[in-house]
Parts: C-alpha cells; structure tokens; sequence
C-alpha cells in the first residue's frame, strides 16, 4: 500500500492507496513545527483505525510539499519509522510531464502533482484551477505539457486581509449567499469573497482557454473548491483528492514495488 501526503500551507493531506484504490484519506491542519516523531505519532493513529500500521501493509510514501520543513520532518519519519526512502517530488524525480515555465525549479511540486493527475484522467488541454491558501490556475497542453499559470489570493487569506486592515470589519465564515447583494456587513463580506472569487474564476478560465485555443476541461480542486464549485458552471469536474492521485503516479514511475 502507498501513503500519499501533500502538505499544503493551510492543511496536510493524507491518503493510503489500495492499489489504484484511494482506499482512505485524512485532511489535517499543516503545523510548521511537528518533529518527525509528532508526525510519526499522528500518521499511526490515522492508520490503527484501519487497523493499518507503518511496517504490516504500508510499502511506500510519496510526499508533495511547499512547506521546506516539513519536507525534511517528513523524509526523517519515513526513514525512522517505514525504513526506506520516500518519493519526494522534487528536481530530479521522474513526473511525466514537461515544464515549460521560466524557470521550472520555481514551480510549487503540487502544481506539477495536479497537472499530472488532471491530465491523465480527462487529457488535454485542461485548467486545474486549487481553491487552498492560494486559488491557483494551471494550464496544460493537449500534450501533457505544463505551460505555467496563475496565482490570486485564497478565500481565508482575502477574508484575513479584510479584517486586518479595516477595523469595522468581523471575521466571517466563509459560506455560500444566495444573493449578490449583501443587507448587512456580513452577508455583503461573504458576498464579496464567494462571488468575487467566482467572477474571478469565471474570468480567468475564460482568458486562459482562449490563450490554449478555445476548448478547455477544467478541473477543480483543493479545500475550498466545495464552497466555490457549486456556484458556477465552468467546472466540468470537481477532484478533491486530485493531488493524491498524482502522488500515485509519480510513485509508479519512480518505483517498482507494489502497492
């Protein structure tokens, strides 16, 4: 079996693969400062209710990380509990998928990870558009290729930028309003962060399909995507666990053991 982990800014996410089967997954706060023997510690707990552990049935891990630290408190938990080296995506690990940025070195594995997923399921071109810390959009060639995107500010950071810098502004939940125009502070702010997300949304795809040529799939994903996908109709699919799903490929082709 495959333990897939993607850590994000705002959250971490967990999955155990049976097979092609994401047979279980988990979606936990990202703590900067967890020491591998925390992780260690937590990842059991979330395995022993499956009555799963480190050294019966988990052959690999394959970790996605934009967070540096726990990147390498990962890679030590994986040596000091599994005993043997985790697939990082990171330069030099085999993804299938040409990168056709500037500089490829810059862009976060987890946009890789989704490009790759997306396009091995619905093919090309397609826009992966990651509702999380940041709402980013990536574009992908007909060929597989990725051909860079877009990053705009997440739902929660623009609610925290809200409420940080004007005094009379709450914090609010983020949440769907059946109307655009908001009777009070609060309806009208969580008014502002779905549906401006949304008409950003809508934009975006708009200007990037036609920069692919017109006809695009478009794939969503991330925390907040279910807040956000059941108010437009330009998502054609709506992958929550599409970056695992990525982990699972780049594993096979950097490994030939089972699982």
């Amino acid at each position: 079996m495959l333990l897939a982990v993607d850590v994000g800014n705002t959250e971490t996410v967990l999955g155990v693969f049976d097979g092609e089967e994401l047979a279980w997954r988990w979606r936990i706060s990202t703590v900067l400062d967890r020491t591998a023997d925390e992780l260690a510690l937590l990842f059991s707990g979330f395995l022993a209710q499956h009555d799963l552990s480190f050294d019966r049935q988990v052959t690999g891990v394959a970790i996605c990380s934009g967070v540096p630290v726990l990147t390498e408190a990962l890679r030590r938990m994986t040596e000091q509990y599994f005993h043997f080296e985790p697939i990082v995506v990171e330069p030099g690990v085999k993804t299938g998928i040409s990168v056709l940025t500037d500089n490829p070195r810059e862009v976060g594995p987890d946009r890789i990870v989704n490009a790759l997923a997306a396009h091995a399921r619905y093919g090309g071109p397609c826009i992966v558009v990651d509702f999380g810390t940041a709402t980013t959009y990536d574009a992908v060639s007909a060929k597989g290729e990725y051909l860079g995107g877009a990053i705009a500010p997440g739902m929660r950071v623009s609610e925290e930028g809200l409420t940080r810098h004007a005094a009379r502004l709450p914090d609010v939940e983020i949440a769907g309003t059946k109307q655009v125009i908001g009777k009070n502070t609060i309806d009208a702010m969580q008014s502002g962060l779905l549906w401006g997300t949304v008409a950003e949304m809508e934009g975006m795809i708009e200007r990037i399909a036609e920069e692919l040529g017109g006809e695009v799939t478009v794939i969503a994903t991330g925390g907040l995507a279910e807040e956000v996908v059941p108010f437009t109709d330009c998502i054609d699919y709506h992958e929550p666990w599409l970056t695992l799903e990525g982990l699972r490929l780049i594993f096979e082709r950097n490994t030939n053991r089972d699982g």
